[in-house]
């Protein structure tokens, strides 16, 4: 599940944590809150930021259960 929260402290700071977002969309996911908040001052990385978007690998069972059932029609 994908969730923004911002936390606003008294002095006007903002802090946003951003989970749920794999890879570096996270930051196209932000920028234009980011735009409309202000200057940023510090960004930290979490391990969601460096991780890699799963692709959906077909198996070779896969495969073979889409040929089959392709050609019971």
């Amino acid at each position: 599940m994908e969730t923004l929260e911002f936390i606003i402290y008294p002095d006007g700071r903002v802090q946003e944590r951003v989970t749920g977002i794999v890879g570096r969309s996270c930051a196209e996911v932000t920028a234009a809150i980011e735009e409309k908040l202000g200057r940023v001052v510090q960004q930290e990385e979490t391990s969601e930021f460096f991780a890699q978007p799963s692709l959906q690998v077909s198996t070779q069972a896969d495969v073979a259960a889409a040929q089959v059932s392709h050609s019971q029609w």
